[in-house]
C-alpha cells in the first residue's frame, strides 16, 4: 500500500511538473515566419530576428475595393501569416470584405477562430446558427459603424441587403483561422461524398444531389 501511494505521488508530480512546463504564450517578442522553409510548428519557422525589418510588420493594401464580379457578388481580402509574416504566432489576423449589392459571404465556419467585425459602408444582414440541438438563427441588420461578434466555429455568413457597395473589416483570434464554406465543403468535396449519404442527411431525392455535386465540381 505504502509503494502505491509514493508511485501515486511521483505520478502526480511528473504530471505537475509537465503542466507548469508547457506555455501557451509566446516565448519571445515576436517570430517573423520565414517563408523559405517548410518546417512547421503550429505556425511558420521564425526567420533570424537579425534578419527581420519593418516591411516584416507591415501590409498595404485594404484600403482598395476587392473585384466582387463574381457569382457571391463579395471578395475577401486576407491578411493573414502569409501576407503579413510578422503575424506569425501571435494568434491574430484580420480581413477586408466587399460586397456587391445584394451580395453574399456564403455560410462558413472558422474552425480555429472567433471573428469580429464591423461595417465601413452599407447595410448588412450576419447571422449565425447554434449547435446542436437547438441550431438557434441568430441575426440582425448592421449599419455603418456597428460591430457583430461570430462565435469559434458556428456557422455564419453576411449579405449585403442594401442597393450601394458595403465593406467590413473583420479581426480574427487566430493567424490562420481557416475557412469551411458549408456548400462546397457538402457538395463540392474531392472526392466527393456518395451521394446516397446526402440524399439521406438533407432528405431528398438523390437527383438532387447529383444536380447539386455536378455545379459545385464544375
Amino acid at each position: 500500500m505504502w509503494n502505491k501511494l509514493i508511485l501515486l505521488s511521483v505520478l502526480a508530480l511528473t504530471f505537475s511538473y509537465l503542466a507548469l512546463a508547457y506555455e501557451p504564450s509566446p516565448l519571445q517578442d515576436f517570430c517573423v515566419a520565414d517563408p523559405r522553409t517548410s518546417v512547421k510548428v503550429n505556425g511558420v519557422t521564425c526567420k533570424n530576428p537579425m534578419q527581420v525589418k519593418a516591411d516584416d510588420f507591415f501590409f498595404s493594401g485594404l484600403h482598395l475595393r476587392g473585384n466582387t464580379s463574381n457569382q457571391l457578388g463579395s471578395k475577401v481580402t486576407p491578411v493573414f501569416a502569409t501576407q503579413l509574416p510578422g503575424l506569425n504566432t501571435l494568434g491574430i489576423s484580420m480581413v477586408r470584405i466587399d460586397y456587391a449589392p445584394w451580395g453574399l459571404n456564403p455560410p462558413h465556419t472558422h474552425p480555429r477562430a472567433t471573428e469580429i467585425l464591423t461595417v465601413l459602408e452599407g447595410t448588412l444582414q450576419v447571422g449565425f446558427v447554434t449547435s446542436n440541438p437547438d441550431n438557434r438563427f441568430i441575426t440582425k441588420v448592421l449599419q455603418k459603424g456597428d460591430v457583430f461578434v461570430f462565435p469559434k466555429g458556428l456557422v455564419h455568413f453576411q449579405r449585403n441587403v442594401g442597393n450601394g457597395y458595403a465593406v467590413v473589416i473583420a479581426a480574427l483570434s487566430s493567424q490562420n483561422p481557416g475557412a469551411i464554406t458549408i456548400a462546397n465543403a457538402v457538395f463540392g468535396a474531392n472526392p466527393a461524398i456518395p451521394g446516397d449519404i446526402l440524399a439521406k442527411a438533407f432528405q431528398v431525392d438523390k437527383s438532387v444531389v447529383d444536380q447539386l455535386q455536378a455545379k459545385f465540381k464544375s
